[in-house]
């Protein structure tokens, strides 16, 4: 089991005994700027500020689209930085979508590049984490994408270091179409092997994945259970995850829904008794298409059954 004491380091979080950062609290955010803030023509800065004021305390800049260079200004991810501490808003980076650890070589190369790009552009704005989607199946087996995503972030890992950057954790994500690398198993996997790692839950993506896995409250304590047997009580009491209710086919993963469509699943008030019951302390960002709004129906249902 992994020790779950650390430090105090402010009104953030709290840094464990690797020197990486946990939340203090469950926290909500969005994932990417809240379409009502566009309407606000509010500036990347000021989305910190707009999101305390709405009682939220997360937030998880986008950078799905970028290559091999970050495109963010430096000055500009410092001040982002700079407010969220003022505002007490946890940040983690979403990486490239182009981004496939299954692929030849020279896609493998590129895959490496952009992920090291999302990388260092989240050290500027003191991101924890950045999420990402490790690779595709192809013509291979689960096995051989496997091998290939362990020797990929391997290299990654190693160029992080040499570019002294060890305090932002790598976040593979639970996937949601069949095509797509990211079972449960294969993400626990990764991060068994790998340092500076951390899984990122996406509970409509498991849902999605497994044609409607998530039924009742027991089927979110299993996955809770098999994280902690895994990974150690600090992983599962720390956890990333991704929420909003989700549209499935037999290939997978079809849209969004929100939480109001109860013909969806998965139920967040059923994950919500599961993160009360294992008294964790998750960032949760919403992933519905009302991304602020949904992140403060979640909240306000995890404050009526858990005093955190």
């Amino acid at each position: 089991m992994l020790p779950i004491d650390g430090k105090v380091i402010g009104v953030i979080g709290i840094e464990n005994d690797r020197g990486f950062q946990m939340a203090d609290r469950p926290r909500f955010g969005p994932a990417g700027v809240p379409p009502s803030f566009k309407k606000l023509k509010a500036s990347l800065t000021d989305v910190p500020r707009l999101l305390h004021e709405e009682g939220l305390d997360a937030f998880e800049y986008q950078a799905v689209r970028w290559g091999g260079e970050p495109k963010i200004k430096m000055e500009v991810a410092k001040q982002l930085e700079a407010e969220a501490k003022k505002n007490d808003v946890w940040l983690s980076l979403h990486g490239s979508y182009f981004i496939n650890f299954g692929g030849a070589e020279e896609v493998v190369e590129a895959s490496k590049k952009r992920l090291i790009a999302c990388v260092k552009a989240a050290d500027w704005m003191g991101a924890h984490i950045v999420v990402f989607h490790p690779a595709f199946y192809g013509k291979k087996t689960p096995r051989e994408v496997f091998k290939n995503c362990l020797k990929a972030m391997k290299d990654v890992i190693e160029e992080l270091r040499t570019l002294g950057i060890n305090k932002v954790m790598l976040g593979p994500e639970t996937m949601g179409k069949l095509s797509q690398f990211g079972s449960l198993e294969e993400i626990l996997g990764l991060c068994e092997n790998l340092e500076q790692t951390k899984p990122v839950i996406d509970w409509a993506h498991l849902h999605a994945r497994d044609m409607g896995r998530f039924k009742k409250i027991e089927d979110f304590r299993k996955v809770l259970e098999e994280i902690e047997k895994r990974l150690g009580k600090e992983a599962v009491k720390n956890l990333h995850c991704h929420f909003t209710k989700v549209e499935f086919t037999e290939k997978g993963e079809k849209c969004h829904h929100t939480l109001e469509e109860e013909e969806y699943g998965p139920d967040f008030a059923m994950l919500a008794e599961t993160i009360a019951e294992f008294k964790l302390k998750p960032v949760i960002i919403s992933e519905s298409p009302i991304l602020d709004m949904d992140a403060i129906k979640m909240r306000e249902t995890l404050k009526k059954i858990y005093n955190y």
